[in-house]
């Protein structure tokens, strides 16, 4: 099943919204980092749902894409989950470990992209 990197984003930024994450951001990063095309970022209330939204969107994005992650770091604390697709990078957070690294920040000159969530 062919898909591009902007789609597998897009249905692991959806199954997070489904699991009710909080702030997402899909982030472009194609033309500043040679390491992958998208971060998506996105927070956790408590460490039951980001294990919740870990599941969510790997259940999705293997069924939508029909691709497994690489590797899924940080999964043992919950506070700062890495799920490695290669072109897309999803980090799911606390907020108090979000707003410690301040990702966003950090590639602030990268285009956000419009996400449709409700």
């Amino acid at each position: 099943m062919a898909y591009t990197p902007l789609e597998l984003a897009k249905v692991a930024a959806f199954a997070a919204d489904s699991k009710k994450a909080s702030d997402i951001e899909l982030m472009n990063l194609t033309k500043l980092s040679d390491v992958c095309d998208y971060f998506l970022i996105l927070s956790a209330t408590n460490s039951r749902q980001a294990d919740a939204l870990i599941d969510e969107i790997e259940e999705k994005v293997a069924k939508n894409c029909g691709v497994k992650p690489i590797s899924i770091e940080g999964r043992a604390n919950l506070s700062w989950v890495l799920m490695d697709y290669g072109s897309v990078v999803i980090h799911v957070f606390l907020p108090e470990t979000r707003d410690f690294y301040r990702l966003e920040r950090l590639w602030g000159e990268a285009p956000r992209v419009e996400l449709d969530l409700q």
